[in-house]
């Protein structure tokens, strides 16, 4: 079988996480994809996958070679592109992802556009609050809010965003403004658990890390929900500055302990190919930026 049709199939396997998937998206029998892969096992004497009855899991080594695959065949889909003269053009289905405020709030208006600039494309955008794995979940785009330990990943700074303690300005009145991070444990807080899992709050002062000890009244896993509890004047929560802009804006909550504010966090959007890239994902990550850097909450880098 030819190299690159066997590196497609191998693809697809560890996209839809089987044989008889992979086989009925690409359109060819069970056999031929399981010969596919045992060939391209062969050849390089190293197992890629590992079977069972029920389930199809990627080897470590399989994982690297899945991720040069897809590198490989990309450059191939650049080089036929540009030799038929439609290098550059834009079109085709791009699968982003993103956690589900941040895109809910910040990317709608860079979808709808990226629509309207380049109407042969569509856009599937799944937004989950876990780490998506980009190859084995087809992804082309991820947004991510957070350093990034994964260096296997190409990655576009679009924007910061900062961890701020807010509350509604009459809880204040009644309970009193911290103006110490240690002062909270006199406070009711409100912890949202994907923020601050822990329940030690960092802070910074004078280039040196501070900790506040924390119990919280109302844990949550969702954020959507510590940001209500916080605007009813049930206490204090912590959140991003991006997921309260409204609230700052009409005073309905009120950021504290702002000089003691850590580091702002980066905002990436990854992708695998890096400069070898398809045309709609570098067109999409420009838009990114223009969107996004322009924005009056995040700043140009």
């Amino acid at each position: 079988m030819d190299k690159l049709e066997a590196m497609t199939i191998f693809v697809a396997v560890v996209q839809e996480k089987g044989f008889s998937a992979a086989a009925r998206k690409l359109g060819v029998s069970p056999p031929v994809v399981t010969r596919a892969v045992s060939d391209l096992e062969a050849a390089m004497k190293v197992r890629l996958l590992v079977r069972t009855t029920r389930i199809v899991t990627v080897t470590e080594a399989g994982e690297r070679y899945a991720q040069d695959c897809r590198r490989v065949l990309a450059e191939i889909q650049e080089i036929e592109q540009a030799a038929t003269g439609a290098h550059g053009a834009v079109r085709g289905r791009l699968v982003i992802t993103a956690s589900s405020m941040f895109g809910r709030m910040r990317l709608g208006p860079v979808v709808r556009g990226y629509l309207e600039r380049y109407p042969e494309t569509e856009i599937e955008c799944r937004y989950l609050d876990r780490t998506v794995n980009l190859l084995n979940e087809g992804i082309d785009v991820a947004i991510r809010i957070g350093e990034l330990p994964d260096s296997s990943y190409h990655a576009t700074p679009l924007a910061s965003v900062r961890r701020i303690v807010c509350a509604t300005p009459e809880y204040l009145r009644e309970h009193g403004t911290p103006a110490r991070p240690e002062e909270l444990t006199h406070h009711s807080v409100i912890a949202a658990l994907s923020m601050e899992p822990g329940n030690e709050w960092k802070f910074v002062s004078g280039g040196e890390t501070l900790t506040a000890s924390v119990r919280p009244r109302l844990a949550t896993t969702s954020n959507d929900h510590a940001i209500q509890a916080a605007s009813t004047g049930f206490g204090l929560t912590r959140v991003f500055d991006y997921m309260v802009q409204d609230q700052l804006a009409d005073g309905r909550l009120v950021e504290v302990l702002e000089s003691y504010g850590p580091p702002a966090v980066p905002v990436n959007a990854l992708q695998m190919q890096g400069r070898l890239a398809s045309s709609k994902v570098r067109a999409f990550i420009d838009l990114a930026i223009e969107h996004l850097r322009g924005s009056p909450l995040f700043p140009k880098q």
